[in-house]
């Protein structure tokens, strides 16, 4: 195991550890910052950009290792303390950068954007990652490459940049005095996910805030103009899938309808928004309304229950994928993948209290129950005993009878109101 598979499975315990912990402070504080669906769905969206890290390392590790190791300057020794620092605040700079323009840049939006679509703000959306972020984010941590910080440096300077911005994703810390005036805090990060006319497009720093401070970026916190969060084209799904796609298919779209060839480029590129003028005209758009009815669909109590233990049960499943990722081959780790989405988009379905949300919830608990039922096994264990199949096949075929009943029993509610 590396020193980045270390950290992350000491870290992992901890987020749900302090996530338990944000909901106890809240209800004593009177406050509800918790809606079950959303926490699903920004948790899914975790879970998927694990996923997507398991086919990406090429981008994310193996050309950072090709160009520190082919073209550097200079060759900086991992068992020096000033280097560590000096990569810390060097990847911290770097990621401002990558951040900033991650909101001022429409095809880097495309890839953002999943973290900021959450109308709640906490700790579960610290943990909503986008799928697609590598594909161009490895580009502006090569000049560390290229000065000469070795890979391992690199790797931890990362972790640590990125385990640092999970805290500050809660509403139940205020503010922090000095604190706030050098660091990203929870006060200054609640800024950067507003929506209001004041924040938008503030705060970029990952752990310090003087980045924003130097270039002109920073908004204090105002108590008179609280955050509203969300994004100004809201996604209204909890359809992780969708989640990640949704502003690539939005570009792609206008840069089709676009007459000029220029604009089908200049819509890439222009910042989030920007639309050419003859798309805009024949494809309009609602105008941003902060005051919007936020998306929850109503639930019942059991059936957030279900959805909750269901998104626990896919939860392992994802562990399950991420601990076989190194040993199972290509096609057999592909196919996993697939199947794991398909079972977090399916739940994703279920909780926008939609019919066919019912139907897709169905057919992926079948689904879950025939792979041990016909093959024997499970992906990367084709051989389990007989009892361990068992509990494998009754598992979803018990979910798929709560299931029924559940969905007997809002049929039977509707039914009474209609009446």
């Amino acid at each position: 195991m590396n020193t980045q598979e270390i950290i992350i499975t000491w870290a992992t315990p901890v987020f749900f550890a302090l996530i338990a912990l944000e909901l106890l402070v809240a209800r004593w504080q009177g406050r509800k910052v918790y809606h079950s669906s959303d926490a699903i769905n920004s948790l899914s969206l975790g879970v998927i950009s694990q996923v997507a890290a398991v086919f990406t390392k090429l981008l994310t590790i193996g050309i950072y290792a090709w160009c520190v190791e082919h073209l550097s300057l200079f060759h900086l020794p991992a068992n020096s303390v000033w280097v560590w620092v000096t990569a810390l605040l060097f990847y911290d700079f770097c990621y401002y950068w990558l951040h900033r323009l991650g909101h001022e840049v429409n095809i880097l939006w495309a890839a953002h954007v999943v973290h900021h679509q959450s109308e709640d703000y906490n700790l579960s959306t610290a943990l909503r990652q986008t799928g697609s972020g590598t594909l161009l984010g490895w580009l502006f941590y090569l000049p560390m490459a290229v000065v000469g910080y070795p890979l391992e440096v690199f790797i931890v300077v990362a972790l640590i940049d990125l385990l640092y911005q999970f805290w500050v994703h809660t509403e139940v810390v205020r503010r922090l005095g000095w604190f706030d005036r050098v660091f990203c805090s929870p006060s200054n990060h609640r800024a950067h996910h507003a929506v209001n006319d004041r924040y938008l497009d503030r705060n970029y720093g990952g752990v310090l805030i003087i980045w924003d401070r130097m270039f002109g970026t920073f908004v204090e916190e105002n108590d008179e103009d609280p955050p509203v969060y969300g994004t100004r084209a809201p996604l209204r799904s909890w359809n992780p899938l969708w989640a990640n796609a949704e502003v690539y298919w939005a570009t792609l779209k206008d840069a089709w309808h676009a007459r000029r060839w220029r604009d089908k480029l200049l819509v890439w590129i222009k910042p989030p928004g920007w639309r050419p003028a003859d798309v805009a005209e024949r494809f309009p758009k609602p105008a941003f309304d902060i005051a919007r009815e936020r998306f929850k669909p109503a639930l019942s109590t059991p059936l957030v229950i279900y959805s909750l233990v269901q998104f626990a049960l896919l939860l392992g499943m994802g562990v399950h994928f991420l601990d076989l990722a190194k040993r199972l081959p290509a096609t057999e780790l592909i196919g996993y993948a697939v199947f794991l989405l398909l079972n977090l988009y399916a739940l994703g379905s279920l909780t926008e209290a939609r019919r066919i949300g019912y139907v897709l919830e169905f057919a992926r608990l079948l689904a879950n129950a025939a792979v041990p039922l016909l093959a024997g096994g499970w992906f990367g264990l084709p051989h389990l005993d007989m009892r361990v199949r068992a509990v494998l096949i009754v598992i979803p075929l018990i979910g798929a009878l709560v299931l029924a009943l559940l969905m007997r029993q809002t049929q039977a509610m509707g039914r009474t109101v209609t009446h």
